[in-house]
């Protein structure tokens, strides 16, 4: 409803203060404040007084969104620091892989390029060390895993989802920055699971921090917006490396500097979580913000208005994260979740680092692959806006299997030499795969937001990027295996993919439901909910 179109506002008498929306799932809990007599839920205030989109939303979302291009860096720069170059023998001249040195002796050939050029070159790990290549990309994806969860826990405790998110940026530029100076393979090893640890905080707090402050129909698209920027910075790493091919070191340098200076020039400007700001009940704070965002859209909140306090007994000191342990519909949630996160993280990672397995120039599969995001972040952002979650997540998901698995047969020695445009097909299909993957990753991103309240959105979030690492740590393990057996490779990430879309049937939909602030508010709400579905 548009404020110049809007009732006026029902003064209340008496101390009970009631939201004048007539839905009870969204309003939550009335509160008693004797001196104010208007309250709503921040829904409402965004609905009906902000706007459910404006200006001030989409500064801040971009604001917010623009760290997911140091989280694509930091995540997928080993594709190019890791990768394995070619070598040449020296009494033919003849370039070969790294497969082919075996039983060689080290005076019988060289590197094509300099020995500093990646870590397989600068520490020979082939042959019998060739499976060393993946215990750093690994490690840093396990870090990643326990990093949410701690991430997660200080988001959503006292820490707050703006200051989680600086720290979590500084702490990437320290370990990035060590990285680049590691004098061996084990090293270089742990110092990435640090990176991996430390970088997880990124995008759990960049999704939240976006998708609170707007209207229940734009979740979805604003959701996407942080996917377009993590495509920018997975499209800058081919220019990056290729300008610093000579030297992976330097490449973590220059990428170890770009999240410092978001932290200390950008992220400032950008508002903390009002709706976190009221559960922590910080309600003046809160209010604060939902001014500014106002003013910004060339609007005011009415005087008298108050916010409705969805914990009106602040007396128990269990924390969210117990009650969130002890509510059997969300930890069934989460269980579901994390199970198709799993699938998503291991498929949409696995294409990625696969990349060197395919018949072509890495950097241009790279290339191709990161412009595969563009059209993903797009349609996905168009079909949640039209579609509801769970099918499109599926679909996706079911579609990513499908192409992998014909990338499979296309991997095939026969088929090569049967079809001469084989290796073009495959990364044809390779290309709508990982374009498929990288919709139902998003996809599910938005869905956990929208599937647990805010006194455990970020826990929820975390989790889920828990489950996401949790498969991308296997995924360099299978990659390695694929340097043997392309097709392998390729049938375990289809089925992978297949199996995390199936998973999902059983979760429930939320498009257009409203963000709920409680574990108890929500629980209340899809019981009754449930119930009326019964009675119709």
């Amino acid at each position: 409803m548009e404020p110049s179109k809007q009732e006026a506002p029902k003064l209340m008498e008496t101390s009970p203060n009631i939201s004048n929306d007539s839905s009870a799932s969204e309003k939550g809990e009335a509160t008693n404040q004797p001196n104010s007599r208007y309250a709503l839920t921040v829904d409402e205030v965004i609905e009906q007084h902000i706007g459910a989109l404006g200006l001030a939303q989409i500064v801040h979302v971009l604001l917010v969104s623009i760290a997911w291009v140091f989280d694509a860096q930091t995540t997928l720069v080993s594709i190019f620091s890791d990768a394995q170059p070619a070598a040449r023998i020296l009494a033919t001249g003849a370039i070969v892989e790294g497969a082919a040195l075996c039983g060689l002796s080290r005076g019988e050939w060289e590197w094509n390029g300099s020995t500093s050029d990646t870590i397989v070159s600068e520490w020979n790990l082939i042959c019998q060390h060739k499976f060393l290549v993946a215990v750093p990309s690994t490690l840093f994806f396990i870090g990643s895993l326990f990093g949410s969860g701690v991430y997660g826990y200080l988001a959503d405790s006292w820490f707050g989802r703006k200051k989680t998110l600086l720290l979590s940026c500084v702490l990437t530029f320290v370990t990035a920055f060590a990285i680049s100076f590691s004098p061996n393979v084990w090293v270089y090893a742990f110092l990435r699971f640090a990176n991996g640890f430390f970088r997880s905080g990124i995008g759990s707090c960049c999704i939240v921090l976006a998708t609170e402050i707007v209207g229940k129909k734009w979740r979805g698209q604003v959701g996407q917006y942080g996917f377009f920027f993590f495509t920018l910075g997975f499209l800058s790493l081919p220019l990056m490396a290729y300008l610093e091919r000579k030297s992976w070191r330097n490449l973590y340098r220059i990428i170890s500097f770009l999240p410092l200076g978001y932290a200390v020039c950008l992220l400032p400007f950008a508002y903390e979580s009002p709706r976190w700001l009221l559960v922590k009940g910080r309600n003046k704070e809160a209010m604060v913000i939902l001014k500014k965002l106002a003013r910004r859209n060339g609007k005011q909140l009415p005087a008298d208005l108050s916010l409705v306090d969805p914990i009106p007994e602040r007396n128990d000191q269990t924390s969210s994260s117990e009650k969130f342990w002890k509510t059997k519909w969300a930890v069934k949630r989460i269980i579901l979740v994390m199970l198709a996160g799993f699938g998503s993280g291991f498929v949409y990672y696995g294409i990625q680092l696969n990349a060197e397995n395919l018949n072509f120039n890495l950097y241009l599969t790279v290339a191709v692959n990161a412009l595969m995001e563009f059209p993903a972040v797009f349609i996905g952002s168009f079909l949640l806006g039209v579609m509801n979650r769970r099918p499109l997540f599926s679909n996706s998901s079911y579609l990513a299997g499908v192409a992998c698995l014909l990338c499979a047969v296309l991997s095939l020695h026969r088929v090569i030499r049967a079809v001469s445009i084989a290796k073009w097909l495959q990364l044809a299909v390779e290309a709508v795969g990982f374009m498929a993957s990288s919709t139902a990753y998003d996809v599910m991103y938005v869905y956990s937001v929208e599937l647990f309240p805010t006194n455990v959105r970020n826990t929820a979030v975390s989790l889920l990027r828990q489950a996401f690492m949790l498969g991308a740590s296997a995924a360099p393990l299978l990659v390695a295996l694929g340097r043997e057996s392309a097709m392998m490779s390729f049938i375990v990430f289809g089925v992978a993919s297949v199996l995390s879309g199936v998973v999902s049937i059983w979760l429930r939909e939320t498009r257009n439901a409203p963000l709920y602030e409680t574990l108890a508010q929500q629980g209340k709400a899809e019981e009754i909910e449930n119930k009326t579905v019964l009675i119709t």
